[in-house]
């Protein structure tokens, strides 16, 4: 039988559940369980894919094209898994299924409501969610905030399973932030407090605590939670900033959390073995050389917008013993003042990132020109990739009004432009070439040298693709299209052979990175970086 542990958050949003939950998976898995995870977003989007990243936050692609919720991605990353698109839980999901089942007629003579037709689809989807993982326990990260309106009824569905699957198979974790008061330097447990009333009163008594603080609870603050929190003070914890995300289940554990829960949970004889993720952490620890990366991107200031980019970056930087400073880069002024792009002098590598839409166009390409001309170690991704085939095209090829049809529909060059299967598409959601394709990559190229194999699969996100009709002219002029769809319709990557890193690809790599298993284009990358340093 499956057992569930569902992990709630309060005071605040963004207090670190992700990664809470990631850990309490972590040490499960070190203690020999199966575990999977499923995300609860309480907002009414049917999912993530239409929504600006300041709203939200990067859209997590899944290995079954599914556009979730970041958290997904830190869960990949954890316990080295795919998580599938089913395990993203939304209000637009639970209440489109019961919406259709009524008028289907599955519901004829009662009338539909939040209980029991709402919170019974939820529980249909936790459980079902459970099954098509078969794994000893399954966690479920309810998003949001306890007391948010639009999370009420899945609260209420954790806390009908627990009557139904049984006290010994069901465990609550609640995390909230206990603040600390610039002016006297006290740590303050009155927000808790409240937050696990709050759980309460809507019917659900925590079995742990985790209290998310920037440095270590004080033992007169965890002693208070556990009081009014009715928890016993040894399922009372402390969320501490780390060196690394990476550390959090090591420092929990350390606090005896791994061993609170599998006695909570009756799984028995179970020793943790932290031999193989001990070195992956110690690996993210600070080193003494350090790597100035430079961020071109679109949404830049909330750096959650490109999450996976900036974890596989760390993730090759520690395989390789080095440290990325990552700076943020709004390339508008690239357009106001052109000049200005020779700060990017400054920076060991330069990135072009994923994004949609005009703004900061022209100076991403003014970015991508400087690093081409100047040999700086370059990675595109996505629409880094789109735009460094439009800047060659623009300053090799000479075609100066060349561009993508996103940005500019009637350009006389269009060298990137519409997926054929997209220009019949009316509806916006979910509708992206998404997912995991096959790619074939040309031997003896960089790309191909990078990843070791000539077949891989990589995951997308994109409508746009290089326009068939440049591939010659555009190979003829130097640029190697190296990567390729698997029926040869498609570009994937392009690289410059003359250069000492010139990389571009359609994918997202970012999305299959894992701390001890870097990327390998961002491992090429970073290692590029460390050669132009020296």
């Amino acid at each position: 039988m499956t057992k569930y542990i569902f992990v709630t958050g309060g005071v605040l949003s963004s207090v670190g559940k992700g990664i809470l939950t990631s850990s309490v998976g972590k040490m499960l898995q070190v203690r020999g369980y199966s575990v999977s995870v499923v995300k609860i977003d309480p907002y009414v989007n049917v999912d993530a894919g239409t929504m600006n990243p300041y709203m939200h936050g990067e859209v997590f692609v899944t290995e079954d094209g599914g556009e979730t919720d970041l958290d997904l991605g830190h869960y990949e990353r954890f316990l080295d898994t795919n998580i599938p698109k089913f395990n993203n839980i939304t209000t637009g999901q639970i209440y489109a299924s019961v919406i259709e089942k009524e008028r289907k007629g599955d519901y004829l003579g009662r009338c539909v409501q939040i209980i029991p037709q709402i919170t019974d689809e939820i529980k249909d989807r936790i459980t079902t969610a459970a099954k098509m993982a078969g794994t000893d326990i399954l966690l479920v990260e309810i998003g949001g905030t306890v007391g948010d309106i639009e999370g009420l009824p899945f609260t209420e569905a954790a806390r009908q399973l627990r009557l139904e699957e049984g006290y010994e198979n069901t465990l609550f974790i609640h995390l909230a932030l206990v603040p600390i008061l610039d002016v006297t330097k006290e740590q303050k447990s009155k927000p808790f407090q409240h937050s696990v009333q709050e759980l309460r009163r809507i019917g659900v008594q925590p079995d742990v605590l985790v209290g998310r603080c920037r440095v270590p609870m004080e033992d007169s603050i965890k002693k208070k939670i556990s009081l009014f929190g009715s928890v016993p003070l040894d399922c009372v914890f402390s969320s501490y900033d780390a060196e690394s995300i990476y550390q959090v289940p090591l420092e929990l554990d350390k606090q005896g959390m791994g061993e609170c829960i599998t006695r909570r949970l009756a799984l028995y004889n179970s020793k943790a073995d932290w031999s193989s993720w001990i070195p992956i952490a110690e690996s993210f620890k600070k080193h003494s050389k350090v790597l100035k990366i430079g961020m071109c991107g679109k949404y830049t200031k909330l750096s959650d917008s490109y999450v996976s980019i900036t974890e596989a970056l760390r993730h090759a930087a520690a395989k390789l013993g080095v440290q990325v400073s990552i700076e943020w880069i709004e390339t508008t002024k690239y357009e106001e003042n052109p000049s200005e792009v020779r700060e990017m002098d400054q920076y060991h590598g330069i990135m072009v990132l994923p994004g949609f839409g005009a703004r900061g166009t022209e100076g991403k390409i003014r970015a991508i020109s400087f690093a081409r001309e100047n040999k700086k170690p370059f990675l595109g991704i996505c629409f880094g990739f789109q735009l460094a085939v439009v800047e060659f095209t623009r300053n090799v090829l000479g075609h100066a009004t060349a561009d993508t049809t996103e940005v500019n529909p009637g350009t006389a060059y269009p060298v990137i432009d519409f997926l054929p299967e997209q220009k019949a598409i009316s509806h916006l959601g979910g509708t992206m070439r998404l997912g995991a394709y096959k790619i074939l990559l040309e031997p003896g190229t960089l790309a191909h040298t990078l990843y070791g194999t000539s077949e891989i699969y990589e995951r997308h996100r994109h409508r746009y693709e290089v326009n068939p009709n440049y591939w010659k002219e555009l190979e003829a002029a130097g640029l190697k299209l190296s990567g390729w769809s698997a029926d040869k319709k498609r570009v994937e990557f392009i690289e410059l052979p003359s250069h000492p890193f010139f990389l571009g690809t359609q994918a997202h790599p970012e999305f299959k990175s894992r701390p001890g298993r870097p990327s390998p284009p961002y491992y090429g990358f970073v290692e590029a970086c460390m050669k132009s340093s020296s």
